[in-house]
């Protein structure tokens, strides 16, 4: 038994499992999108992190990578243990053709496996479904989880396609709004430190702890 995962999120760069082939490539017919809820890596139940999940969608094409697993059913089930409860906000397995970058025209691999989610909001209590940029750039900029923060699943996304010679438009377009969301994010919070240094310096007020901030305002 030999087994092939398609990754295309955080697997690109954080495999996480032992493997023994990695091949870089492509899926055709489906697009990555930011429309599935992490409420236990990257985000919370409160406030759920945004990650990727693969759309169908006619003409379209992903990169990632695929991974191959052989050497016998033990280290082969330990492996998809490991993923399936990694991806457990994914409710599908897809198996998909992938296509390595030197030859696109014949599949490589048949039967790949990809975690995906179904597109339904009732019956997929993890699907969050499209939304504005603006609207998805605010959400990944503040969202954070046990495994760190949603923006940083972003970025690292942005800079593995980037290493793997495959940018992605939309991945770069959504970092470039969530850094726009951080900028404003900064400026709002040093906007008081402002006025308190210059309510500070005001010459009748004159107590040892306020001279204190002043000082470190400064």
């Amino acid at each position: 038994m030999v087994f092939w995962v398609f990754g295309y999120g955080s697997l690109v760069w954080n495999p996480g499992f032992e493997y023994d082939e990695k091949v870089i490539g492509l899926v055709k017919n489906y697009k990555r999108v930011f429309d599935l809820a992490c409420i236990d890596h990257r985000g919370t139940p409160e406030h759920p992190a945004r990650t990727c999940t693969l759309e169908e969608n006619e003409g379209a094409i992903c990169w990632g990578v695929a991974y191959c697993v052989r050497g016998g059913p033990e280290r082969e089930k330990a492996a998809m243990e490991y993923l399936e409860r990694r991806e457990c906000e994914y409710d599908k397995k897809s198996l998909v053709d992938f296509y390595k970058e030197e030859d696109d025209s014949q599949p490589a691999l048949t039967g790949v496996i990809a975690f995906t989610s179904t597109p339904d909001k009732i019956s997929n209590r993890y699907y969050l479904g499209p939304a504005p940029l603006e609207d998805m750039a605010r959400q990944i900029a503040t969202a954070f989880g046990p495994c760190g923060n949603n923006r940083d699943y972003l970025f690292l996304l942005e800079k593995a396609m980037f290493d793997i010679g495959h940018e992605d438009d939309n991945v770069i377009e959504l970092a470039n709004e969530v850094r726009k969301e951080l900028e404003i994010t900064e400026k709002k919070l040093l906007s008081p430190r402002k006025m308190v240094s210059r309510v500070v310096r005001i010459p009748s007020i004159q107590h040892p702890l306020q001279e204190v901030m002043a000082m470190e305002s400064s």
